[in-house]
């Protein structure tokens, strides 16, 4: 079948400026979007700039904007897809560096400000530190998160100002609040208690239509702040 794939276009050492070059394709029904990028790049135009590593929905390297929403390249299929003209852009809220190529740096500064990693000053036991299946069921979700930064970037707060946490990091804090073993609950629900922390979040849903893992993300959010205005873990 022929697919038209209309392309988002920057290259900032140029001056033809932001716009959009639109490829015509020979694809299958099961080829993935990623395919129809690494086809345009390796045989008709090798400018073309976009991220991408594991290709399998695991590293969330090359998360972009597919029709006006959010997705993994490497898991939308042509058949999926709903026209055979595809709008290719990259996901919004960060500056964009080339092509589909956006600044990672803010997503990452937010994720790094909530303590996305395990925290427990008591001595080292003999063994592990067990949980119950119950236990480790109250964060299973969250743990799912790869970081790719769609849930975040499909947010009109975070749209508004880049200063908002996101979804994403509110979903890594969520992850160890809840973690039975972690004692850092109290300290990362106090840096999400901020103007531009969790009650930034207007519950529209955007962030979990539009996460590739399926994580209940605007729950997670919900529960977050319902642990700040109780100052209880449910």
């Amino acid at each position: 079948m022929e697919v038209k794939l209309k392309v988002f276009r920057y290259n900032p050492e140029d001056d033809e400026g932001k716009h959009f070059d639109t490829f015509t394709l020979e694809a299958e029904p099961t080829d993935r979007v990623l395919d129809l990028l690494e086809q345009v790049k390796n045989y008709v135009d090798g400018t073309l700039t976009f991220r991408r590593s594991c290709a399998h929905g695991v590293c969330g390297s090359d998360a972009i904007r597919i029709n006006g929403v959010n997705r993994l390249a490497c898991k939308v299929l042509v058949q999926d897809l709903k026209s055979k003209t595809v709008k290719i852009e990259p996901i919004l809220g960060l500056e964009v560096e080339k092509d589909l190529v956006v600044d990672m740096e803010p997503f990452f500064r937010h994720y790094k400000s909530v303590l996305p990693y395990f925290v427990n000053d008591d001595p080292p036991p003999m063994k592990e530190r067990l949980q119950s299946p119950e236990e480790r069921s109250r964060f299973d979700d969250t743990t799912k998160c790869i970081l790719c930064a769609s849930c975040t970037t499909s947010c009109p707060s975070f749209w508004i100002n880049e200063e908002y946490v996101g979804p994403s990091a509110i979903v890594n804090a969520h992850r160890f609040i809840y973690d039975s073993r972690d004692q850092a609950a109290a300290e990362r629900l106090e840096i999400l208690n901020d103007q531009f922390g969790v009650y930034r979040c207007h519950t529209i849903f955007n962030c979990t239509d539009a996460c590739p893992r399926e994580i209940e993300v605007t729950k997670a959010v919900g529960e977050v702040k319902k642990a700040i205005a109780t100052g209880r873990l449910e």
